[in-house]
C-alpha cells in the first residue's frame, strides 16, 4: 500500500428536482484497498458510483481519479477503471466469451488475450463457450467482474456484486475479490448493503446515510473504536465479576455461563487484563467484540444529528 489517493471526490452532489441524492460527499480512497461503501437502501450509494463511472453528470463539486479531473480528463482516466452498476447484463443468447468479444470491440487498441486472461481470474474458462443463459445468478455476476477486467484496470467499482447470490455465490465472488485486490493489486470500490461481506472483505469503508458522509476510515480501526464489548474467559467468574464491577472504565458486565460480556472502551482491554490478574483470577481468554451490523445502526440510526469524521488511514 502505497498511501496513494486513486479516488477522491470532493464537495460532490447529484440534485434530481426537490430531492438530495448526494450531499457534499468527500471520499478518499488509497491504491491498494478493498473499500467497502455502506449505506442503508436510498442513501445514495448506486447515484455516487454513477458518478464515478461518469454515467451522471454531478450537480456540483468534483471527482478525481488518479490525482486527475474526471471531467477534465474523462476518456484518460476511464480507461484505467472497471466496473458495473447494479447487475451486468448480457446477451443470454450468445455464450459468455462472445459476450465478452463485444464489449472488447467497444474500446480502443482491443487485445484478444484480455479475454483468456478475465475469464481465468474469474474461474469461468471451461464455460466459457456456453450460452450466458445457462449461467447461475453468481456465474453471472462473476461474468460481468471478467468484463470489468478487461481493460486491465487499475481500479475495480462494483455496484452491490453479491446480490441475490446464495450462501456459495458469496463465497465465490468475496475470495475473487480478495485475489482481484491482493493478487492483481487492484483497488476495489465496493458498495454494499451485506454488512458481513463488508466486514470479512474490506480493509477500509465509508458509510453515508440520505447522501451525507457519516464516516469514513480503516475497517479494523473504525471498529475497535469507542465502546466495545469485551468476552472474557476467567476463574473463579464471581470474584471476576465483583473485581470488574469496580474497574471506572466499564459500562456494564453481564454474565453468560461461564464468561462475562463487559461493555467498555477497547483501548481499556489491557488495563481490565492487569486488574483479573492482580486480583489472583485466571485469564483464559479476553477477546474484544464489535460487529460492523453494531457499528453500522449505531451511526446510522441517530445519523441526522451526527457530524461526519473523516479518520482515514494511510497505512
Amino acid at each position: 500500500m502505497t498511501g496513494e489517493i486513486v479516488l477522491e471526490t470532493v464537495e460532490l452532489s447529484k440534485r434530481f428536482r426537490n430531492r438530495m441524492a448526494v450531499e457534499n460527499l468527500n471520499l478518499r480512497v488509497p491504491r491498494g484497498e478493498v473499500f467497502g461503501f455502506l449505506g442503508p437502501n436510498g442513501a445514495g450509494k448506486s447515484t455516487t458510483i454513477r458518478m464515478i463511472l461518469s454515467l451522471i453528470t454531478p450537480t456540483t463539486g468534483r471527482i478525481e481519479l488518479f490525482g486527475r479531473s474526471l471531467a477534465h480528463h474523462r476518456h484518460e482516466v476511464l480507461a484505467r477503471v472497471g466496473g458495473f452498476v447494479e447487475s451486468p447484463d448480457f446477451y443470454l443468447y450468445l455464450s459468455g466469451v462472445r459476450n465478452l468479444e463485444i464489449a472488447l470491440s467497444l474500446r480502443d487498441g482491443a487485445d484478444r488475450r484480455a479475454i483468456d486472461r478475465a475469464l481465468d481470474i474469474v474461474g469461468l474458462a471451461d464455460r466459457a463457450t456456453d450460452k450466458v443463459k445457462t449461467y447461475s445468478h453468481g456465474m453471472k455476476q462473476r461474468l460481468g467482474i471478467a468484463q470489468a477486467l478487461l481493460c486491465d484496470p487499475e481500479i475495480i467499482v462494483l455496484d452491490e456484486p453479491t446480490t441475490g447470490l446464495d450462501p456459495q455465490g458469496i463465497k465465490e465472488v468475496r475470495h475473487l475479490i480478495r485475489r482481484l485486490s491482493v493478487e492483481r493489486s487492484i483497488t476495489v470500490f465496493l458498495s454494499s448493503h451485506l454488512l458481513s461481506e463488508i466486514e470479512q472483505t474490506a480493509t477500509s469503508m465509508a458509510i453515508i446515510n440520505a447522501g451525507k458522509l457519516i464516516v469514513q476510515g480503516n475497517v479494523h480501526e473504525l471498529l475497535n473504536a469507542g465502546n466495545n464489548h469485551v468476552k472474557v474467559d476467567a476463574r473463579p467468574v464471581e470474584k471476576a465479576i465483583g473485581v470488574v464491577q469496580g474497574l471506572r472504565f466499564v459500562n456494564r458486565v453481564q454474565r453468560a455461563d461461564q464468561s462475562l460480556d463487559i461493555n467498555m472502551p477497547v483501548e481499556m482491554t489491557g488495563a481490565l487484563n492487569a486488574a483479573l490478574v492482580a486480583a489472583g483470577i485466571e485469564v483464559h481468554a479476553l477477546v474484544p467484540q464489535r460487529s460492523l451490523e453494531e457499528y453500522f445502526l449505531s451511526l446510522t440510526e441517530g445519523a441526522t444529528e451526527l457530524t461526519p469524521r473523516n479518520t482515514l488511514s494511510h497505512a
